[in-house]
């Protein structure tokens, strides 16, 4: 794949949204072609799973029932949407993936790991993020953050928005794991901080990382 592909992660009320977008017009700036993209959806399929879950219409199903629509809508999305984009050179920035299935369903769900991990291989196979971001902020931060945004906008919590404060912190520290076990591939950034300082942040690691990668010395053959 000649394209680069970034998840945002991180609990609700992060600013994985805002994050993108002034990440994307950066990007494109400096001369890249750019997809943005959210999960579940991304595809018309994937945005019908999305109403489903997000809605509560599959809470009856339980978190492996939950885990396998998600599975599912990925499955459509990488085959439509990110995989053709990555292959004709386009940065694709996602609001959540793989991450938020393992946190939401599995770490702080109760969802077996190894039938995650099933999953996984066969919906997105070698599909994997060059680089995840995750938005990390207190819970209660989080929260009241997204009490604002919803009072303003007139809006009702979603399924996974309503949840105790407490499943919401276990879900902070989830992704905290995730980023502790795969240090290569994730970068946590302070998302407490205004906007500014958290999108200058995401710059600096995305060229750091993806832009500007430093040079590995040369090998000397025979030696």
């Amino acid at each position: 794949m000649t394209g680069r592909f970034i998840t945002f992660e991180g609990g609700d009320g992060a600013g994985k949204s805002t994050q993108i977008r002034r990440l994307a017009e950066r990007l494109g700036e400096a001369g890249k072609s750019v997809v943005t993209t959210r999960e579940p959806g991304g595809t018309p399929l994937a945005e019908s799973i999305r109403n489903v879950i997000l809605s509560g219409g599959a809470r009856g199903f339980g978190a492996e029932g939950e885990a396998l629509l998600f599975g599912a809508a990925r499955a459509d999305h990488v085959e439509k949407l990110i995989r053709p984009a990555l292959l004709a050179g386009q940065w694709v920035l996602s609001d959540r993936f793989l991450d938020s299935t393992h946190v939401y369903q599995g770490l702080a769900g109760g969802v077996d790991e190894t039938l995650l991990a099933a999953l996984d291989r066969v919906t997105v196979g070698r599909t994997r993020p060059d680089l995840t971001v995750i938005l990390d902020l207190p819970a209660e931060l989080g929260l009241q953050r997204l009490a604002a945004r919803q009072s303003a906008a007139g809006t009702a919590p979603d399924r996974f928005e309503g949840d105790a404060l407490s499943l919401h912190q276990a879900r902070r520290q989830a992704f905290l794991d995730i980023a502790a076990r795969e240090p290569e591939r994730c970068a946590v950034v302070d998302a407490s901080r205004p906007e500014d300082g958290v999108a200058d942040e995401i710059w600096r690691v995305v060229s750091a990382r993806l832009l500007h990668p430093p040079r590995r010395p040369a090998t000397r053959a025979g030696g």
